[in-house]
């Protein structure tokens, strides 16, 4: 797989070659909103995976969301042969004493899973946060039991800062615990 670097602000798209198929990391874009929306509907049907329930966000929340990090943070998705199949985002949180801290969500859309679409979205938004003077720590949180996750980020430098026992009720009822993950870029000092 061979990754480039990751667009500035007003530069094109960075594409990723691999194994004759063009995957295009891009930002996204307000009309991605639907496609977002019922690929995590979908990825939501898979227990330990998104917290939310098919249905509870709608729509329009996407698109305020990829309107919102447009500015404020970063919001990319993954296009292979013109359909999503992966999105990602970093938001920082609201107050300014941690403003700093950029909360982490990456989706991978189903039926793609294990072919790097996940390393080339992390990979572009750590590359961006290492950039960003804005951000001094990233978190996120994963389910205790998805271990491709947790190899993912731990790839990445990700350590384990957490763990909240039976905090995600899974759609059959079974309480699962959330591991609080977190990233620190490293910067030059002056």
């Amino acid at each position: 797989m061979r990754y480039f670097a990751s667009p500035g602000a007003g530069a094109p798209p960075i594409h990723v070659k691999r194994m004759g198929a063009d995957l295009r990391i891009r930002a996204a874009l307000p009309a991605d909103a639907e496609a977002i929306a019922a690929a995590e509907a979908e990825t939501q049907r898979t227990p330990g995976l998104l917290v939310g329930q098919p249905g509870e966000i709608p729509v329009a929340a996407y698109r305020g969301k990829i309107a919102q990090l447009a500015t404020d943070g970063r919001y990319l998705v993954a296009e292979e042969n013109g359909a999503l199949v992966g999105h990602a985002f970093l938001d920082p949180m609201p107050m300014r004493a941690n403003a700093h801290v950029f909360r982490l969500t990456i989706v991978v859309h189903p039926g793609h899973l294990g072919r790097g679409i996940g390393t080339a979205l992390l990979r572009d938004l750590l590359d961006w946060a290492q950039r960003e003077a804005r951000v001094g720590k990233v978190e996120l949180n994963v389910r205790a039991g998805n271990l491709r996750a947790q190899r993912l980020y731990g790839k990445f430098g990700f350590v384990e800062e957490a763990r909240f026992r039976q905090r995600v009720r899974r759609s059959d009822g079974t309480l699962e615990d959330d591991l609080g993950m977190a990233w620190f870029p490293r910067r030059q000092m002056p």
